[in-house]
């Protein structure tokens, strides 16, 4: 089991560690609603360390990114970031991931910290243009600031002037007395804010700090569940539940980080998918009676047949029902179709609906 930089941190403050992605993570402080309202509300701390950061550099490295991620790279310009998948060759997603274009030949990539070493080794693997590839993972920290008054909170860190950040877009500064930090505007939740990469003898002075900052602000760490109850608000994709190496992008919705105008790994079928049409789709659905749907819980249809499945499910905080993900044959993805739940020994109503859940 690995720690970040911030482990001690989390047990001082009296975190429920779990063990997450090989780490050992806080997955709450004070409960999940209480977490899940303070970044929906005011502003909420992750320590999100275990995450996978990879330099790519070299008069090479653009070429490569094409190759192996859905989305088009060539459209970044410097400070600008851009979400994506990396396909694999069998009409799956090896991961989804940030791309971040730090400089002409420099980019740096984000993914998902259970899979680093499979997404290095296919990265790898393509990798016969000779682009210079560097895992920086285990050398830094990541902090993710979330909620609406995270830059208000946060200003006086930092000489960038956070409101007027654009989504997706980031600087290398001063923040919490450390230079060359990323500050990004970016985040899982929904509810705005950022995310600042840090080496990691230098994240317990900004963690500190931004406490500090943000004390007026009613600041509070957050853990893992309530990350995963305000992502699934947002109908945002967690890998291993509602994509893997047998989803293609079309499938889970990721046809808009899918361009085909560029040639990348699997590229002629996946087209051929968007053309012709998924057979199955994933849809976000509200339970119409009490209940909570969990990951793995059979979809039927009125007379009891499975038709899917439940990828990812909770009881929403911010709506007060049950909210989930899951795969459908194609005819009913459209908002307003009717689908079943199987919650144990009852099939409860539920209906699709226009992602996300949560509109704020």
């Amino acid at each position: 089991m690995q720690n970040t930089a911030l482990t001690e941190t989390h047990i001082a403050l009296g975190a429920k560690m779990v063990p997450f992605a090989g780490f050992n993570m806080p997955v709450s402080y004070e409960g999940v609603n209480t977490e899940h309202e303070t970044v929906r509300n005011n502003v909420g701390v992750f320590d999100v360390s275990h995450m996978g950061e990879f330099l790519i550099t070299g008069p090479m490295a653009l070429d490569l990114i094409q190759k192996v991620t859905s989305n088009d790279a060539s459209k970044l310009g410097n400070g600008k970031a851009q979400y994506s998948c990396l396909p694999n060759d069998k009409g799956g997603i090896v991961d989804d991931l940030i791309v971040y274009k730090i400089a002409d030949e420099k980019y740096l990539l984000v993914v998902n910290a259970s899979n680093i070493q499979k997404d290095w080794d296919w990265i790898s693997s393509h990798n016969s243009m000779g682009a210079t590839m560097r895992d920086l993972s285990s050398e830094y920290s990541l902090l993710a600031i979330q909620g609406p008054k995270a830059a208000a909170a946060m200003q006086s860190l930092t000489s960038v002037d956070l409101e007027t950040m654009k989504f997706y877009t980031f600087e290398v500064a001063d923040f919490a007395g450390i230079e060359n930090v990323i500050i990004s505007s970016t985040g899982y939740t929904g509810s705005g804010g950022f995310e600042i990469y840090c080496k990691n003898s230098e994240v317990k002075q900004i963690w500190d700090n931004v406490f500090e900052a943000g004390a007026d602000y009613g600041i509070k760490p957050v853990g893992l569940a309530a990350r995963d109850t305000l992502r699934l608000e947002m109908g945002y994709c967690l890998y291993g539940n509602d994509i893997d190496d047998t989803t293609s992008p079309i499938e889970a919705g990721l046809g808009w980080v899918t361009k085909f105008s560029k040639d990348f790994v699997h590229a002629e079928a996946l087209a051929k998918q968007k053309e012709h049409g998924a057979e199955r789709k994933l849809v976000g659905f509200e339970l119409e009676e009490r209940g909570i749907p969990r990951q793995g819980y059979d979809i039927v249809d009125g007379n009891g047949k499975t038709i899917g499945v439940v990828t990812s499910g909770t009881m929403s905080p911010s709506l007060g029902k049950g909210i989930g993900l899951g795969y459908v044959p194609s005819v009913l993805a459209e908002p307003g179709s009717k689908i079943n739940i199987q919650v144990r020994k009852n099939a409860i109503p539920a209906t699709v609906v226009k992602l996300p859940f949560y509109k704020n």
